[in-house]
């Protein structure tokens, strides 16, 4: 219908009669203004024909009084507008470019540390006034004062009129036995009773045959805590089935509840012990409670951990040689740091968090987690689930890659000493290799100490964990990576010798929510590391109910200076 059309109008043009030909060219006359178009006779076909003039019509209608340099003869008509509006239009164009390179930077931005390998390549951080210290105003409140008092006279009745012997096997590594070495002196001192010199008793993952007197100075243990509890070496002579003692339960009270209270050993524990002479306490992991205990049995807890229980004098020098050597690496004095990383097989299997690592990694992984702990792992359909809200909540161990981003971001430099009290870390060093790349004077005792140095402390493992508490209790700065009793030990002990030194327990949180964000830049992920671990060093802090003393000894064990 659009041709037939076509051919009709052009067929009535040419037989147009003449008046009607001067009418057509008297109308198309310049000295004659155009008429429209009769739009409701045929809308149609104008809207055929004319599709330029609209198009022009919306443009000068919509952008003439913006860009009227669009339109020459308002250009020529107004020469300031003109100007303003190529203003206007060359302020839009920047910023549409800002715009754009803006979201190309982010799509292609490096996932805050840049990834070559086995390398993390991260951008360089200023160095803080405050980095291996705590600052000095902070750190003069409180001091220390569960110190024994000389001069006093001593309340201690003789052995003999005590209300009994209690014994205890001290079970776990070397941090849990001494916790329960001075939770056995405190609940002897609630019970007036005579304490058995503990016995280490074999732990399943240390596998380690020692005794108190290999690791700590029993002479200086009994002498400095005469005044507060009776103390002998061994089980008394008139007792002569000492068998009965370690296997026999008609000798051992098996029903204390977890951090129990001081009137539980009175009302339950006392009136056996009594009865029988000689009780054997087991177990006794955390069987005594912190804030439902008198204030000076606390403040006893805290004599034996930092005064009566002192490691060997060979195990001591030993630790000082290598603190020596860690402070002269470079030729001349230096601070170090003491990095605790918990990243071992064990650690890892017993989290249940996800880690990076290839598939046969996972699946070996899996495995051994079924073999270990078959009723946590079930069929492991939920574990997923389960390792994902830990690592959202910062309960997962750090990998090795995640302190080294943390520490940069701290503001420590390459050149950083680093002392590396650890297990052997899962994966080996493909695993450690993002960590010591970042931080090349990475070392461990058996870097900084000869093999026939250390050959005498291989017998006990627990005179090799000795050497590494030691380093990290005397080190300038100390980093923790995941919870557990040496870390906990380590910055208690600190805090109690003044909050001077500085010990950074990471905001596993804050890490995985800053790693799991694509967009999060260098410069924020900074700021909120450094804003977030101001309060994180290991200064005073306020205790509250069930607070664990071995980490915060404040309140009964330190006094306002």
């Amino acid at each position: 219908m659009a041709e037939l059309r076509h051919s009709s109008s052009i067929g009535n043009r040419v037989t147009a009669s003449p008046r009607k030909r001067d009418d057509v060219t008297a109308s198309s006359s310049p000295l004659v203004p155009d008429s429209a178009p009769n739009v409701d006779d045929d809308d149609d076909d104008y809207r055929g024909r004319y599709p330029r003039d609209r198009f022009r019509s919306f443009l000068s209608s919509h952008l003439q009084p913006i860009f009227p340099f669009f339109f020459p003869d308002e250009s020529r008509s107004h020469p300031h507008k003109f100007k303003i509006s190529l203003f206007l239009l060359v302020v839009l164009i920047l910023s549409l470019v800002v715009l754009i390179s803006s979201v190309v930077h982010r799509l292609n931005a490096p996932y805050l540390c840049k990834k070559d390998g086995i390398t993390l390549q991260c951008p360089p951080v200023k160095e803080p006034s405050s980095l291996w210290e705590n600052p000095y105003s902070s750190t003069t409140s409180w001091k220390p004062c569960a110190e024994r008092r000389e001069g006093l006279m001593s309340d201690i009745p003789p052995e003999n009129s005590t209300n009994g012997y209690i014994f205890i096997h001290a079970e776990g590594g070397l941090n849990q036995q001494r916790i329960a070495i001075c939770n056995a002196v405190a609940v002897a001192k609630i019970m007036n009773a005579t304490l058995i010199l503990p016995v280490l008793k074999q732990d399943q993952i240390w596998k380690d045959q020692t005794k108190l007197e290999d690791i700590f100075d029993v002479d200086h243990f009994i002498n400095y805590l005469k005044d507060d509890v009776r103390i002998v070496r061994d089980i008394p002579e008139w007792f002569t089935d000492k068998a009965e003692l370690f296997s026999s339960i008609r000798r051992t009270v098996k029903n204390i509840p977890k951090y129990a209270s001081a009137e539980f050993y009175i009302d339950n524990v006392l009136p056996r012990v009594k009865e029988k002479k000689i009780m054997s306490l087991k177990p006794f992991v955390d069987r005594l409670g912190y804030d439902n205990v008198p204030p000076e049995i606390n403040k006893l807890r805290c004599r034996v951990n930092y005064h009566a229980l002192k490691f060997l004098p060979e195990i001591e020098q030993m630790a000082d040689q290598l603190v020596s050597r860690m402070r002269n690496r470079t030729g001349s004095s230096n601070p170090f740091m003491a990095l605790h990383l918990r990243f071992e097989k064990g650690m890892v299997g017993l989290s249940f968090c996800d880690f990076v690592g290839t598939r046969s990694e996972k699946d070996l992984m899996a495995a051994y987690r079924k073999k270990e702990w078959p009723r946590r792992f079930k069929d492991g359909s939920h574990l997923w689930a389960l390792a994902l809200q830990k690592r959202k909540e910062g309960r997962c161990p750090l990998e090795p890659g995640e302190v080294a981003v943390l520490l940069r971001a701290m503001g420590y430099p390459k050149e950083t000493q680093i002392y590396v009290a650890s297990g052997q870390v899962y994966g080996g060093q493909n695993r450690m290799a993002p960590l010591r790349n970042m931080f090349p004077n990475l070392v461990t005792k058996e870097e900084l100490a000869t093999k026939p140095e250390l050959d005498g402390f291989r017998k006990h493992v627990t005179s090799l964990a000795a050497l590494d508490f030691l380093v990290c209790l005397k080190s300038d700065v100390f980093v923790m990576t995941h919870g557990g009793n040496f870390a906990k030990l380590i910055i208690g002990h600190r805090r109690y010798m003044g909050h001077r030194l500085k010990s950074i327990k990471p905001d596993k949180g804050l890490m995985s929510k800053s790693l799991g964000d694509p967009y999060m830049g260098w410069a924020s992920f900074v700021e909120d590391v450094v804003i977030t671990h101001q309060t994180r060093t290991g200064l005073p802090e306020e205790t509250f109910p069930n607070y664990d003393l071995w980490e915060n000894p404040l309140t009964n064990c330190m006094c306002k200076a």
